[in-house]
């Protein structure tokens, strides 16, 4: 049951004993027994994160109250604070969902533990409104409400990955929940769009000592070891830590792909002084693949009729591969500041490193051709963030606000190989043979040196704030405002460019609670979002602007239990970067600025039915129109759904099970041929059961496309077949 917001902040305001047994660890200030209320958080979560997908920034959340019986406190130690309906993610202020003037949806630890997903896009397939568009085995984009989202975050800060472009699949197991802001997000990152915003959750040390170790083998060879543990550091407990580590290799139901990806994960926080909580933590994430797609299927003939391939089938050549590693450090440090004030310091530094050998296939006219691409490419990136938040009085009402400064650079090079048909040159074609051909067509290049091909420099420094009005008891208001200062400059094949913009963007909202249980909301946001990609002559294009407009309502039931929500959105987006479906001399895409207005409505239903039942259900549907007012972006599914439902029989409580399911409506794009390919809509099943053989270990089957669902999984860029029906078996130990 979720506690109301009375409870939350009380709990959260409360020093909970890493062991209770412990009550000894220092003494703090004392309180007069004239004032008996706790004291507001010392610490909450902070992280930072940096471009593309960004590296965690740990934390934890402590404060101070007064013994049950004595008036004076007795300890202190560090707690974290894990409310799966409490969010920063939308307004940068801790706010519950339901009072959050915004759609967010949570996908939580227990849900991708229940349904087997080991990695952020099986994961972020169980949200409410979001696709994710696999179209190459090794890049996937996610999309809500019609636009590609470029802002990933970590604990509710982060900068924008102007691509909105993931490269390799990111391992979930170092998350503890996952939430999905839908809509505008340029108050949190200074530049953003109108899709939304991820917010990864990162597992924190925990008060006592804890761990867990998994082991699961399913279809295509796949296997998978996981463990995480947790315990205090120090005798007095003030310190503690936690490591997570995981290790997946196996192959995949496309023909010569095989991957492998092992990831780790370590943070130590600890107490410093009466005041001060210092956090430190590393990261690494090594991901390799074999047989790998650049591009995808061609799906067209020459006559315009649409082929159907074998679910296997796949353009790539046995010898390509893609590795990418990815490392992370950070530090940060948060200060209590009298009573009601924190002080937040943090900085991240993350390195990202391609080395990839590709071959891409794509129809010249009627017939089939190719080319061979090698290279290297490397992105260091630097993230520095202050903060001041805490609540304050004015007029005989309590009110929240946020304060703060941001800093970040990113360096970016890219080389590719010579001697390849498109290495750091234009790219010369391969005549290939109809498709489908062997895995062993085309030799392996000889690759040569090294060669300077792109190169992107980025900074963006930020000033802004946010503010919380009790306006009445039940009429608050959230208004923001962030300016931000954004330079480039780089080169891409010999063609140099060079931005420098400032912008300041508005932000403010409503909530009105109608009864206990019903809250009303609206909010508006400016849009503005600096693009990487480029026209025809390989110039980047100039930033999109744009305006985004929300108002819903969102309501308890069961006595808290379930939070349903109805939004209605508009968003409208000018100059936004939009494929035309060419490509230059070098093998680009070329873009070009467009219209896009975007239009809908989303339901939403989450939480307990009963003391058995879980249920998360979604619904979207939405219209996207060109400057024409026309429809647009035909890749984007017009309507979604999805539903996750878990059960425990009162008879039998070792048993659980559950089932997952996400639809679409069709889909359809242009090919490079000139005709257009289409998918129609389609719905993917899933379901688990469970078995708790003892009271700390569980035995879990997973099964995938129950009904064998043969579909393209997007037409965004390219496509090809999603898995067929698959099995997981996994045992789970706690200890």
């Amino acid at each position: 049951m979720r506690a109301s917001r009375q409870a939350r902040h009380l709990r959260d305001s409360v020093f909970t004993n890493r062991d209770d047994n412990d009550s000894h660890l220092f003494k703090p200030m004392e309180l007069s027994s004239m004032n008996p209320h706790p004291l507001r958080p010392v610490v909450r979560s902070i992280a930072l994160m940096t471009l593309i997908v960004q590296p965690p920034l740990m934390g934890a959340a402590w404060a101070q109250a007064s013994a049950p019986v004595e008036p004076t406190l007795k300890e202190v130690t560090i707690v974290q604070q894990r409310e799966d309906r409490v969010s920063s993610g939308a307004t940068g202020l801790d706010l519950d969902i339901k009072e959050t003037p915004q759609s967010i949806s949570i996908v939580t630890t227990e849900q991708m533990r229940d349904f087997g997903t080991s990695n952020l896009n099986e994961a972020l397939r169980l949200s409410t409104g979001i696709i994710v568009d696999e179209w190459e085995t090794n890049r996937t984009t996610f999309t809500a409400r019609g636009f590609d989202i470029a802002n990933t975050q970590i604990d509710g800060v982060g900068l924008p990955n102007d691509w909105g472009i993931v490269t390799g699949a990111m391992d979930s197991f170092g998350y503890e929940k996952i939430e999905v802001i839908r809509g505008a997000n340029g108050l949190l990152t200074g530049v953003g769009n109108a899709a939304g915003t991820i917010n990864f959750v990162r597992k924190r040390p925990t008060n006592k000592e804890q761990g867990s170790l998994g082991l699961s083998y399913g279809s295509w060879g796949t296997t998978r070891v996981e463990a995480d543990y947790s315990r205090p550091l120090t005798a007095d407990r003030r310190w503690a830590g936690r490591v997570v580590a995981a290790r997946e290799e196996g192959g995949s139901h496309l023909r010569s792909f095989d991957r492998e990806r092992t990831f780790l994960y370590g943070v130590v926080d600890g107490q410093v002084g009466d005041n001060g909580l210092l956090t430190l933590g590393l990261s690494h994430q090594q991901s390799d693949s074999t047989g790998n797609m650049w591009g995808a299927l061609t799906f067209m003939n020459a006559d315009g009729t649409q082929n159907a391939w074998g679910r296997n089938a796949s353009t790539t050549q046995d010898w390509t591969r893609w590795d990418t590693t990815t490392k992370t450090a950070f530090v940060e440090y948060a200060h209590q500041i009298g009573m009601d004030w924190q002080l937040k310091l943090a900085y991240n530094y993350r390195a990202i490193d391609n080395d990839s050998k590709l071959f891409y296939a794509f129809p010249s006219g009627s017939s089939l051709v190719g080319y061979a691409w090698g290279g290297k490419d490397t992105m260091d990136a630097h993230l520095a963030t202050a903060t001041v938040n805490g609540r304050f009085e004015m007029l005989g009402r309590q009110h929240e606000a946020l304060f703060g400064v941001s800093w970040a650079k990113s360096e970016y090079t890219g080389n590719g190989y010579a001697g390849s048909d498109c290495g750091a040159s234009a790219c010369s074609a391969i005549a290939l043979p109809g498709f489908p051909y062997p895995g062993n067509l085309v030799p392996e290049p000889q690759w040569g040196p090294l060669a300077l091909e792109s190169t992107l420099n980025q900074k963006l420094q930020r000033a802004f704030g946010t503010m919380r009005f009790t306006l009445t008891d039940r009429l608050k208001a959230v208004v923001g405002v962030n300016h931000a200062q954004y330079s480039r400059d780089g080169t891409s094949y010999g063609v140099a460019s060079d931005l420098s913009r400032s912008k300041t963007s508005p932000y403010a909202g409503l909530t009105f609670e109608f009864t206990p249980s019903v809250l009303g909301y609206v909010s508006y946001s400016d849009l503005y979002f600096p693009q990487s990609q480029a026209d025809a002559n390989d110039r980047y294009l100039d930033p999109s602007k744009g305006t985004n407009y929300e108002a819903g309502l969102k309501a308890d039931w069961l006595d808290k239990r379930l939070l349903t929500s109805v939004a209605v959105f508009q968003a409208k987006q000018s100059g936004l970067a939009t494929p035309t479906g060419t490509y230059n001399q070098n093998g680009q895409a070329v873009y070009a600025p467009e219209d896009v207005k975007s239009t809908g409505v989303e339901l939403e239903a989450v939480g307990r039915l009963n003391n058995h039942i879980d249920l998360t259900a979604g619904y979207t549907t939405l219209k996207l129109t060109g400057p024409d007012g026309g429809d647009t972006y035909a890749w984007v599914p017009r309507h979604t759904a999805n539903l996750a439902l878990k059960a425990r029989l009162p008879s039998l409580p070792a048993l659980s099970f559950g089932t997952s399911a996400r639809w679409q409506s069709k889909i359809s794009n242009m090919e490079a041929s000139g005709f257009t390919v289409r998918q129609g809509s389609y719905a993917v099943l899933n379901a688990f059961v469970a078995w708790q053989l003892q009271p700390k270990t569980t035995l879990r089957f997973n099964v995938n496309n129950i009904t064998d669902e043969k579909y393209i999984n997007t037409l965004r860029y390219a496509g090809y077949y999603g898995a067929p029906r698959s099995y997981q078996l996994s045992l789970n130990h706690q200890f």
